[in-house]
């Protein structure tokens, strides 16, 4: 684990602290993209069994366990190391993938830097042994995606799950308690493979000592391979999947990844950081990330929900959410003031297979006729009007909701709302809360369809529709208001 390094940070306007980080401004780059998909991609992919396999895979019992001694042989004799050498990425085409993805409706692409797993997906300086240019597929992930990224004009960013890593790793660090290898230590224990597994976090429980160690070498490593990460690529976002990790070395990398934007775009900052501590004096220096859940209304500040089509990393046995799923979260989310920021599986040979293909074009024919709603929207004074939709609970929740005929969600852009029919109400939809007392309706059409004849008084707005849905599942009625409409432009 190297320690020694440069722990300078960019010059420019931050400074690594909390008053000087919370003069941050959201680009506006990320308030009207809405939509980003992800690519949480590496070496875990390679059993096709799910996340976490390089913690669960040493822990005796696990299904994980189980299906590495019979697949790949104990865990004593086959590490992870040895898995992460399979990995090969051979029918990896990001551009290709790119297409397939902006079709689909992203406005930004992340790349998975490194997970808990300890390896980096790029040329690391501070893992130098256990990362894709010098072993498995051999090549430069991170900058393989920022290319494709770029060719296709996407903001790019990048995640790094290393923060809980020195902990998630203990596990390699056991031995079975029972059966044929009872008391014969995992490979972790062999200080041969501490670049791998590190060394001094035998028994480490991460519930009782913490999700972030406390240990203050980890510390520095953690802020050198992070300070590399972008200075090597210089992200539009970064992504900690934790609170801001590790008190002044988190809030210095912050600063870092901030003065960095900065120097590129001629003095303006273009990047995001996203952390999932929720106490507004730690989320307001960037933009609070909320997983696997949403907020249940609008809200004063800007947030993402990062989730996944299903597990985390591929997983054979998985059922997928359906497109329209995705495509109502994404409705959802917009209305409120939120980003979603959508894993989509990759198999290890960095392919989709055809369910999530299908998925991908699905959701590019919805989006293609609907879209407009979408990106580059606000906020309405109203979310949404009925009585379906997302509930709060606290996280790591994604029921499927059941829609209702009289469920829509709003958003807003020039002058204009547009009223998303998250179930298709017959020949007549009505909205109550868009009465004449509040707005005043000039014109409305329905996308992928055209004009409508409407009336719209004290009650509200009542819209003749067509007998079928020009969309499947949601379509969106474009409301366009009296020009210079005082009352809802004194709102916005």
């Amino acid at each position: 684990m190297i320690t020694e390094g440069d722990f300078s940070i960019a010059s420019g306007p931050f400074k690594g602290n909390f008053e000087s980080l919370r003069t941050y401004q959201i680009p506006v780059w990320f308030k009207d993209a809405k939509f980003g998909i992800w690519s949480h991609w590496g070496p875990q992919s390679v059993p096709m069994i799910g996340d976490w396999y390089a913690r669960q895979m040493y822990q005796e019992g696990s299904d994980q366990y189980r299906y590495h001694c019979r697949k790949y042989g104990h865990p004593s004799k086959v590490g992870y190391k040895d898995i992460a050498a399979l990995w090969k990425a051979e029918n990896f085409d990001p551009d290709g993938l790119m297409k397939l993805f902006v079709s689909a409706g992203a406005h930004y692409f992340i790349a998975q830097a490194m997970h808990h797993d300890n390896f980096d997906n790029f040329d690391s300086t501070y893992q130098p042994k256990f990362n894709s240019v010098v072993m498995g597929p051999k090549r430069d992930i991170v900058g393989e995606w920022q290319a494709a990224s770029k060719k296709h004009d996407l903001p790019f960013g990048v995640t790094e799950h290393l923060a809980a890593s020195y902990g998630w790793l203990g596990t390699s660090k056991g031995c079975d308690l029972s059966g044929k290898y009872k008391g014969v230590p995992y490979d972790g224990n062999n200080s041969e493979f501490s670049d791998v597994y590190y060394s001094g976090n035998n028994g480490y429980d991460l519930g009782k000592d913490g999700w972030l160690t406390s240990n203050e070498e980890f510390h520095k490593h953690w802020f050198l391979r992070i300070k590399d990460l972008i200075d090597k690529y210089k992200p539009d976002f970064l992504y900690s999947d934790s609170g801001l990790p590790f008190g002044q070395y988190g809030l210095n990398i912050v600063a870092h990844l901030y003065n960095t934007s900065v120097a590129k775009h001629g003095g303006e900052n273009h990047a995001v950081y996203t952390q999932k501590d929720k106490d507004p004096e730690v989320y307001s220096i960037g933009v609070l990330d909320i997983e696997r859940s949403q907020e249940d209304k609008i809200t004063e500040y800007y947030w993402q929900t990062d989730t996944s089509i299903a597990d985390w990393f591929y997983n054979v046995k998985d059922k997928y959410k359906t497109w329209n799923v995705i495509m109502e979260t994404i409705v959802d989310i917009a209305s409120k003031n939120g980003n979603i920021l959508l894993n989509v599986l990759q198999k290890p040979d960095g392919s989709l297979d055809e369910e999530c293909e299908f998925l991908l074009k699905k959701l590019a024919v919805w989006m293609k006729v609907n879209g407009e709603g979408i990106f580059g929207t606000t906020h309405f004074r109203e979310c949404s009007e009925g009585q379906g939709g997302f509930k709060k609970t606290g996280g790591f929740d994604e029921k499927e909701v059941e829609w209702q005929i009289g469920d829509i969600r709003f958003t807003f852009k020039d002058n204009t709302i547009y009223a998303f029919l998250m179930r298709w109400p017959g020949n007549l939809a009505i909205i109550k809360t868009l009465n004449i007392s509040k707005e005043a309706v000039n014109s409305v059409s329905l996308l992928g369809y055209g004009e409508l004849k409407f009336k719209q008084n004290g009650a509200g707005l009542m819209v003749n529709l067509p007998d079928i849905a020009p969309s499947e599942f949601v379509s969106c009625l474009k409301i366009k208001l009296e020009p210079f409409n005082i009352l809802t432009k004194s709102l916005y």
